[in-house]
């Protein structure tokens, strides 16, 4: 499923024939999504202002910026954002989350249906976002609302090798009993082992951006189990599962982070920012 490593497809590369349906799942549970999802490593800030210019006062467009995990610091260091958001909930959360940033609009719609205004953007802004836009939109339609020179920034996640090791190994078995879809064996990367190149020849076959630049940043958070499970329940490919398979998923993993690791596990993330420069 999308939302757990395998060996062939990233987390954030969702089957085309599923895409449009997932991408709603998110929206179901906006409260949910904003209390359990984490944030982005602080230096991830630096290097967006370094790399993609989102200094203060500088017209940042946000693609899909959920319930603001990224939108409330871009706004807190002066950056001017417009930010889409195809969920009405999600909009409304984030929306509340940045009541103290009155230079942050939040708009209800698809990216792809969202009219481009006359006035380019300094940098197009992206997190864990970018891959549920229409592939045939995304990358054109950055360029287009961009300045001369203007930046894409995209941040991508991945659920990698570290942290409670032995856990992601024994949770294979939960997944492997309660989503058919699983393929056995299923083990989480190791960082290196990590591939970009996909977006990097997705922006440059489109011809309107130069070399993609890449920084990437590793962090270990710990979750009780409880937070594990909310974790887990954002997910698009857990909450697409039949509900008693979900239901028989979520008892699982919650017995063996109880019984076998004292109500406690860590996951290591793969953070990765890329940004393009608008030829």
């Amino acid at each position: 499923m999308p939302d757990h490593p395998t060996r062939t497809r990233r987390d954030d590369s969702p089957e085309e024939s599923r895409r449009s349906r997932l991408s709603r799942t998110f929206d179901e549970d906006a409260e949910l999504y904003d209390r359990a999802r984490p944030g982005y490593p602080p230096r991830l800030y630096d290097d967006l202002a370094e790399l993609a210019g989102t200094v203060p006062g500088s017209r940042v467009l946000e693609v899909g910026c959920g319930t603001g995990q990224v939108t409330v610091p871009l706004a807190g260091r002066g950056c001017r954002i417009t930010a889409v958001e195809a969920g009405a909930r999600m909009a409304a959360v984030a929306r509340r989350n940045l009541t103290e940033y009155p230079a942050a609009d939040v708009v209800t719609t698809r990216f792809e249906d969202w009219p481009l205004p006359d006035e380019p953007y300094d940098a197009v802004v992206s997190a864990t976002a970018f891959h549920w836009i229409d592939p045939a939109v995304r990358v054109p339609k950055a360029a287009d609302a961009l300045c001369p020179a203007g930046a894409l920034a995209v941040v991508r996640t991945q659920h990698v090798n570290g942290g409670t090791e032995d856990f992601f190994a024994e949770v294979q078995g939960c997944y492997e009993r309660f989503d058919p879809s699983t393929p056995p064996g299923l083990r989480p990367p190791a960082s290196a082992d990590v591939d970009s190149r996909d977006h990097a020849r997705e922006v440059a076959g489109s011809g309107r951006f130069g070399p993609t630049l890449f920084r990437r940043y590793e962090q270990d958070l710990a979750y009780t189990t409880s937070e594990y499970l909310d974790v887990l329940r954002t997910y698009s490919g857990h909450r697409a599962l039949p509900e008693a398979a979900r239901n028989g998923l979520l008892e699982c993993i919650a017995g063996l982070i109880d019984g076998r690791y004292g109500g406690r596990v860590t996951k290591r993330y793969l953070v990765e920012l890329g940004v393009s420069r608008r030829r």
